[in-house]
């Protein structure tokens, strides 16, 4: 787990520190190696997105054997400038070098780096940092952020991880660097939620699966003897809320991550949909079909009475809760095609926001509360963003068949699922609000319906 240890760190990094509070992680998957080459921006024009970034090797004092997969503090230092490069990377604004064609610092550099040999090799930051043994089987983790050209020192903070943990290391680095170049909120110390799905087309197994937000660190929640669907994390990251259908019995499921065990909230003989957390995690949205009428309601977390908030003709689904828990965003046919919607907490002020032509589905409140992503339907399904009063659409993707966004927790990627045409698989993608920076997220199966979860604790 992610510990502070602040006499030891602050001696090390002479900086203020960050203590951090994890739970253990299953063994990583490899870090993908980083593109050579120094340049900037891919996406605006922003004069903080032209930065080229160079990020070595961490250093050791000493290269020992290690409890993780990475191998010793030699080449778990290799590891994480590695991680840290291909977030920095993947995220759409910045392109920067990583280890394997940067020179390795030596360990007393790390605090002290030779600031003209970067400035050669057209760095305009530095980011350079440290592993060496810590209490235990436990490593410390120190990462700096410079720029080169003023000679100064910008951030720095430092960890001790578990072995299991190092790849947090590497995410609390890359959040730390991002946002202070960036000014934006970090969120690459987050987890992913999303269906597996494998199988015929006709004949689906979807389980429950977890991922850190770069792919790695990929396990199974659930075994696939129950249709798994629509899953979203907890506000404090201890449970995901899911829907379950076996033998086609619809159940509202809480799983606990901590104990690796859930209980039933909510079983019934209609049909249950999309159930979703308010952000303070005391109430639980979801829609129920009763004699061919939806609608929208709410209960409490722990178990109760269920409040009906919607009662039109028609079907309500899909709410989702403003990050101050006062309105809540769904979607709704009573107009005669799916559209959004948006109302008060309670059920009331029901209005429809979307005029813009098609149809407009599965819409989700950015945690930032400035606009709503939902799937447009035009023929094709295409990944949109508006404000919350319904203004301002604008496309952030064009295929085939994009649907299901979920908002990375600073509000600035989007994750959603694409189904390929024919064939019917599906696999996850990111998409940034420039709409320019789209990538595919591997996964081991086919996935669809992802959940971003929030900043971990």
């Amino acid at each position: 787990m992610i510990r502070s240890s602040l006499t030891v760190l602050a001696l090390l990094l002479g900086s203020p520190l960050v203590a951090q509070q994890s739970t253990p992680m299953p063994q990583p998957t490899q870090a993908v190696p980083a593109e050579e080459g120094l340049s900037g921006s891919v996406s605006d024009e922003s004069d903080w997105q032209d930065l080229g970034i160079a990020i070595p090797a961490f250093a050791t004092n000493a290269d020992v054997p290690t409890a993780t997969s990475a191998g010793s503090t030699g080449a778990l230092g290799y590891s994480l400038a590695q991680v840290i490069t291909a977030n920095l990377k993947n995220n759409g604004l910045f392109k920067p070098v990583g280890p394997d064609s940067l020179p390795r610092p030596a360990f007393e550099e790390v605090r002290t780096p030779s600031f003209d040999t970067w400035s050669g090799r057209s760095a305009e930051m530095l980011v350079q940092g440290f592993v060496r043994p810590g209490d235990g089987d436990q490593l410390l983790v120190g990462c700096y952020l410079y720029d080169v050209a003023l000679k100064q020192q910008l951030a720095s903070a430092a960890w001790q991880v578990a072995p299991g943990d190092w790849r947090r290391a590497a995410h609390k680095c890359s959040d730390m660097v991002y946002a202070r170049l960036s000014g934006e909120n970090p969120f690459f110390d987050s987890r992913i939620a999303y269906i597996a799905e494998t199988g015929p087309k006709d004949r689906r197994m979807k389980r429950l699966a977890i991922m850190d937000s770069d792919g790695a660190n990929h396990r199974y929640l659930t075994t696939g003897q129950a249709t798994a669907l629509t899953p979203r994390y907890s506000p404090d990251y201890k449970s995901i809320l899911y829907l379950s259908y076996f033998n086609g019995q619809p159940r509202i499921y809480i799983y606990d991550l901590e104990r690796n065990t859930q209980r039933l909230l909510l079983q019934s003989p209609n049909p249950l949909f999309a159930p979703r957390s308010s952000p303070d995690g005391k109430w639980v949205l979801y829609s129920m079909a009763i004699a061919g009428n939806t609608d929208i309601y709410k209960m409490p977390a722990a178990g109760g009475a269920s409040v009906r908030l919607t009662d039109t003709p028609g079907i309500d689904i899909g709410g989702s809760f403003s990050p101050d828990g006062s309105r809540i965003v769904f979607e709704s046919d009573r107009s005669g095609s799916q559209q959004v919607y948006v109302m008060n907490a309670d059920g009331s002020g029901q209005k429809r926001i979307s005029f813009f032509g098609g149809r407009a589905a599965t819409p989700e409140w950015s945690p930032r509360g400035d606009q709503i992503a939902f799937t447009h339907i035009t023929g094709n399904f295409r990944i949109g963003v508006m404000d919350p009063a319904g203004q301002e659409m604008r496309y952030l993707t064009d295929s085939w068949q994009d649907e299901a966004p979920t908002w990375a927790p600073n509000g600035r990627i989007i994750q959603f699922f694409r189904t390929a045409r024919g064939s019917g698989k599906a696999s996850l993608w990111q998409v940034d609000l420039t709409g320019r920076n789209e990538r595919r997220l591997a996964t081991p199966v086919d996935g669809s319906d992802p959940a971003w979860g929030p900043l971990r604790p």
